[in-house]
């Protein structure tokens, strides 16, 4: 307990002890009320301000204390001090007594609760920084709440004080003026069931659904700036038009086309977008290719004679190409043309928020979605345009193997394609600025992957800040800063892999009022809507995850929200988002690591199993790695795994699919694994979690009776 709230509960516990002391309820029972009307009235007819300050000060405490006695109060305000007078004094004290008891609850419980119930209140709380005051403000509208329930409540939610003071204030004044003027007819009352009747009740409700028409009025409002100085044109030539042919834009356009609209889809350069031509498919080919090179290194290990692994690149990088070619018809205009995509060849610009020009040629759709994708992004290293370095897009036009590789950028691309020169034959360096390879994931899944890949022969070093690139005659030289050290890297070729960077360029976002956040990628609303209503958003374009599976998952929400968004729209669900990073090991994710668990202060317990011990594992010959599952504290709920190993990816999707279903460990250990497989792992993790809880005490019991039954047996 901290110093605030020892503060706040002395301060309590003083409030409360006056309270009784005096015995100050028995003042606030209506028949006491109405009894000494005469006495209180005769009072603030000799001391009018005081009076006043007394009867503030005292509402303040009564609703700042959560105390019974405010409707009460209420209407002897009215009966003592008039409507109008009586209004002013209880609107504001009641607003400034919530207030008190709001920053009380926040004080006292906010921490507790928060951390108690992280799960449930992780959508409550990001729909109420959102919209929290239109919830407020339509509670404080219905009296059918009890308001210090309200005020309690809010305390543990993330609303400003000051907002929850004034949309308080505003909100509460019909029903206060209610009941203030029901006390200026103090003596007709026969008690507080008179105030409010059916009628009342009914009318307050209908109040509160004011809030809900502000709302649509602020967002028809919002829609209309964005749109109002355009032509609205009376017939359109699509349903839906896609902007990019990616995988964003390909998902998005073939929903379209199978719920029969009519879609068209705008690409500039290939179909298929970065996975197929520069992305996921060319890189896991060439993964592949340096891992079979591995593999005859490894003959020896499999009782098989020494094999000489003689890499002919030129023959690795068409194999490469020849790969994207076989992939390329699932993705190419005639593929959906034929399934009824309008395939158009261009550079798009939006005009208005239902046009788009397409090299000079104007096309019209009720709704546009921008999937226009990402692309390497190139630090402003000084001498680094001199070195024709080398990106994931451009790498793939080499046919010579570079025999020094330096790779700027330790993440996914960075760590895989390195991985891969290595093994291909390249001296490989591979530099990052943070302080471990694989900045997003935990310490010990980047130690080990540094550890394998420095005994395979490839340099790591983190820390390191690139600060130029030069030429000394024939040499290629880069200098970096290590914590205030300087240190030189020769090199041949340079492979920049630092991150990437939002396709927004060309597009007319500026001149359309479309909103982009500091990194370039587009501002969306949860129904990846952006600031201009017709116009979606999809893909690495958006983010905030840049894989092409989440791309897809993405395209989906863009297609329907734009065909059927008039009826119904669907709020994106990133909740379970799994990744891979294909190194060998392999690293694959899904919810939080520790590192984002300790970010988010969320608490959690750790199991984990390494699979050196799997059988499976072992008679490959891949027995390394390990399975970390994080779940809630004394729970089988699952938070987030982190696989570390041969087909790492792989064994994911049985957590991926646990989490998303509410599946726990229990129920995976319940379940048969084929023996002898790699997924046997997710069995024995969750076992490892079951034996670290299992009920010792009862386990005493249990070998007691067993004890016993072989006594009484052998009589």
């Amino acid at each position: 307990m901290n110093r605030k709230q020892i503060a706040v509960l002395v301060a309590l516990g003083a409030a409360i002890a006056l309270w009784v002391s005096f015995d100050l309820g028995s003042y606030l029972r209506f028949e006491e009320i109405k009894a000494r009307m005469g006495d209180f009235r005769a009072y603030y007819a000799e001391h009018p301000w005081s009076t006043g300050a007394i009867y503030f000060l005292l509402y303040v405490l009564v609703t700042g204390l959560s105390l019974p006695g405010a409707a009460v109060m209420t209407l002897a305000g009215g009966a003592l001090f008039g409507f109008w007078y009586g209004l002013l004094l209880v609107s504001f004290a009641s607003s400034v007594g919530a207030t008190l008891a709001c920053l009380v609850s926040r004080v006292l419980l906010r921490d507790w609760v928060q951390n108690r119930f992280k799960r449930q209140f992780r959508s409550v709380n990001a729909g109420f920084e959102r919209d929290g005051a239109f919830y407020l403000f339509g509670l404080r509208l219905v009296p059918l709440f009890p308001f210090f329930v309200i005020n309690l409540v809010m305390g543990v939610l993330p609303i400003s004080l000051w907002r929850f003071y004034w949309v308080s204030q505003v909100g509460m004044l019909a029903g206060t003026a209610v009941y203030v003027n029901a006390g200026t007819q103090l003596g007709q009352l026969e008690g507080l069931g008179g105030i409010l009747s059916l009628d009342l009740l009914l009318s307050f409700a209908l109040l509160a659904v004011f809030p809900l028409l502000a709302r649509w009025l602020l967002g028809a409002i919002k829609s209309r700036k964005a749109l109002g100085r355009y032509t609205k044109p009376r017939h359109f030539d699509d349903n839906m038009l896609v902007i990019g042919a990616g995988s964003a834009g390909l998902v998005a356009a073939l929903i379209a086309a199978t719920v029969r609209a009519k879609v068209s889809l705008v690409e500039r350069h290939k179909m298929g977008g970065d996975c197929l031509n520069t992305g996921c498919v060319p890189s896991k080919a060439l993964i592949r290719s340096g891992r079979i090179a591995e593999y005859l290194r490894r003959a020896p290990e499999f009782g098989l004679g020494a094999v000489e692994a003689r890499v002919d690149f030129p023959a690795v990088m068409e194999r490469v190409q020849s790969v994207i070619a076989k992939i390329e018809p699932h993705d190419s205009v005639e593929r959906f043309t034929s399934l009824g995509v309008n395939c158009i060849s261009g550079e798009a610009k939006l005009v208005s928020p239902w046009e788009v020009e397409i090299d000079g040629q104007r096309r019209s759709a009720r709704n546009i979605v921008i999937a226009s994708g990402a692309r390497p992004f190139v630090p402003p290293v000084p001498g680094l345009d001199e070195q024709d370095y080398l990106t994931s897009d451009s790498l793939w036009d080499l046919r010579d193997l570079p025999r020094r590789l330096l790779v700027m950028g330790a993440g996914p691309i960075g760590c895989e394609l390195a991985q891969a020169f290595s093994r291909l034959g390249s001296q490989v360096t591979l530099v990052d600025m943070a302080p471990q390879i694989m900045p997003r994931e935990d310490a010990e899944v980047a130690a080990h992957v540094t550890e394998v890949f420095r005994n395979s022969g490839i340099e790591v070093l983190t820390g390191h800040r690139a600060v130029g690139f030069r030429r000394e005659d024939d040499r290629k030289l880069a200098d970096f800063d290590c914590a205030g050290e300087s240190r030189t890297l020769e090199f041949d070729r340079v492979l920049v892999a630092v991150g990437r960077k939002a396709n927004n360029e060309g597009l007319g976002l500026e001149e359309l009022g479309i909103e982009t956040n500091p990194n370039g990628t587009l501002v969306v609303d949860d129904y990846l809507r952006t600031s201009v209503p017709t116009v979606l958003a999809c893909g690495d374009i958006v983010g905030p995850y840049q894989f092409t599976h989440m791309a897809s998952h993405q395209a989906w929400y863009t297609a329907v929200n734009s065909l059927f968004g008039f009826a119904r729209k669907f709020r994106v669900d990133y909740s379970v988002v799994p990744w891979t990073t294909f190194t060998d090991p392999e690293v694959a994710r899904v919810g939080l690591n520790e590192l984002e668990a300790k970010e988010q202060h969320i608490d959690y317990e750790v199991t984990r199993y390494d699979i050196d011990d799997l059988d499976r594992a072992i008679a490959d010959s891949e027995a390394h790695g390990f399975i970390k599952v994080l779940t809630e504290p004394g729970k089988d709920r699952i938070l987030g795994v982190t696989i570390v190993g041969y087909h790492a990816a792989e064994l994911l999707a049985e957590y991926v699919l646990a989490m998303k279903h509410g599946i726990g460990l229990n129920k995976i250990l319940g379940t048969i694994h084929v023996y002898p497989t790699l997924s046997e792992s997710n069995k024995f993790v969750a076992g490892e979690w079951r034996k670290a809880r299992k009920p010792e005490g009862l386990l005493n019991w249990v070998e007691k009776l067993h004890n016993w039954r072989r006594g009484a047996a052998s009589q």
